[in-house]
């Protein structure tokens, strides 16, 4: 960007036409943080059936070990669990140049459900993990799960901090597809109430009170998500970036 100005034709459309070849991931490959269970799960098994090799992160949930060999068996792609602390940059960079050696020198979509501050300036100055400026490289994808709760104070949690920190992971995604816009595209979805283990904590009660304020009067379960996850991964979204996608049954709309 030079003066306020894009330069032109930073991206191309893809050659493909027909939307199922649109939505392919044949050959690309994945990581997917948080996949030991719930939505990462989901998601990591809606890549794996589109075509794409997948690497699974966890941080204590060692169940995702069995739930990669499944999925590997499964849809005939390669799958493979990794314990990553996300809190951690180090870690982080260490694991990804690692898996991306490992699975064959690419990486095409990274779907995060947590983020980390940074005050280095841009997050990406054109270089590869060599240090060399990025040459022939496979356009991306990323994708941040945010929350309905980055856009509204839903009730009856008081969880400001989550809320909070939600709103950040959305605008974070809108910040990266300006500054991305030359190696990947950024967006964020956006579920309201997911019936996961993650919610195992709160009171029938309360539950209650959501599914009343929910105009499909329930959550939504894990593998309804699945869609949305694999449109944004593919090229059948090789023009959306930017975009937070609330999946809600409708909670946010009254």
């Amino acid at each position: 960007m030079i003066d306020g100005k894009f330069s032109h034709d930073n991206t191309v459309p893809p050659a493909k036409t027909r939307v199922f070849p649109l939505l392919s991931l044949q050959g690309r490959t994945a990581i997917v943080s948080g996949a030991g269970a719930g939505i990462g799960l989901a998601v990591a098994q809606a890549l794996a059936e589109a075509g794409a090799n997948v690497a699974i992160w966890f941080n204590s949930n060692r169940d995702a070990i069995a739930r990669a060999k499944e999925i590997e068996e499964e849809y005939g792609v390669k799958c493979r669990a990794y314990e990553v602390n996300v809190c951690d940059a180090d870690a982080v960079e260490k694991a990804v140049f690692a898996q991306v050696e490992e699975f064959n020198g690419r990486l095409d979509i990274f779907v995060a459900n947590a983020g980390i501050p940074w005050t280095e300036g841009a997050i990406i100055d054109g270089t590869d993990m060599s240090g060399q400026k990025l040459q022939n490289y496979s356009y991306g994808s990323f994708i941040a799960t945010s929350s309905m709760s980055g856009r509204i104070v839903n009730i009856p949690l008081c969880q400001a901090a989550y809320n909070s920190a939600k709103a950040g992971v959305t605008h974070l995604c809108k910040s990266l597809a300006v500054e991305w816009c030359r190696y990947a595209r950024a967006n964020a979805v956006c579920p309201g109430y997911v019936d996961t283990e993650i919610a195992n904590f709160v009171p029938k009660d309360t539950k209650s009170v959501w599914k009343h304020k929910i105009p499909m009067g329930r959550e939504a379960m894990p593998h309804e998500l699945k869609g949305v996850y694999l449109f944004l991964a593919s090229d059948a979204s090789s023009y959306m970036t930017g975009a937070d996608l609330v999946i809600d049954g409708g909670y946010s709309l009254p």
